[in-house]
């Protein structure tokens, strides 16, 4: 398996943390994607995509509707991506994927859950050498061979492709730039996606003790647990 298979492995599903959390965040990317592209799925790949990582956490078909439709009203928010990056206890280096309607109010929460807990923030690009930004795709392992796909998928940016026998499922990595390609190849090879998203991975990872490892942990709970943070990403092992 490679490095980036077994760092989604060791944090799938933690991500969304509690279900109702997790539908909050997927709401406000599908009113991202329907303001940037338009409420058809159809016409509008990104939304596609978010649609179908909502159904993989559950999240009921009218909460789905719902979301699209207050989308398309031009009083709602609009919300922007914001990335903060700064250092956690120990050296590690950490990583936060936003999506807010409040800049000011966003960086303010990250900041002091940083500095309460012993980490500091960065600057904007300073933690670019710590991760490879990466494309991730989900799809079912049914009929397909592993090798030959992994043949094919090259020619549009694919990486990196592992199969979870756990969950039945083919995991491919790309360059975020592939994201595109890798989707209009699986949709004509009329391949369900079963999720897909961006990921960060560490180039190199820290080990701490179990102690040490409590500490950071406190840190990045406190982060996710803000209703604007969508991801967050570390270098500890």
């Amino acid at each position: 398996m490679g490095r980036a298979f077994e760092f989604r492995k060791g944090r799938k599903l933690k991500r969304w943390g509690a279900m109702s959390k997790a539908f909050t965040k997927i709401g406000k990317e599908l009113s991202q994607a329907v303001k940037e592209g338009g409420p058809n799925p159809e016409s509008n790949s990104r939304l596609r995509v978010i649609i179908q990582n909502a159904k993989a956490v559950n999240m009921p078909k009218d909460n789905i509707e719902r979301a699209i439709a207050k989308a398309t009203a031009k009083d709602t928010s609009t919300y922007k991506e914001m990335v903060y990056e700064g250092y956690g206890p120990f050296g590690i280096a950490i990583l936060v994927e936003t999506l807010t309607d409040n800049p000011t109010r966003t960086v303010a929460n990250v900041r002091a859950a940083f500095t309460k807990l012993g980490g500091t923030l960065g600057t904007s690009g300073s933690l670019d050498f710590a991760f490879e930004h990466k494309c991730m795709f989900r799809i079912s392992a049914d009929g397909i061979n592993v090798e030959d796909f992994e043949l094919e998928i090259i020619d549009f940016g694919g990486e990196e492709v592992d199969k979870d026998e756990e969950e039945n499922e083919i995991i491919i990595y790309g360059p975020f730039e592939a994201f595109g390609a890798i989707q209009k190849f699986l949709e004509e090879k009329k391949i369900e996606i079963k999720s897909a998203g961006l990921e960060r991975i560490p180039t190199d990872t820290k080990k701490l003790t179990e102690e040490e490892e409590s500490t950071i942990n406190k840190l990045i709970e406190r982060l996710e647990e803000d209703d604007d943070v969508n991801q967050v990403f570390h270098t500890m092992a």
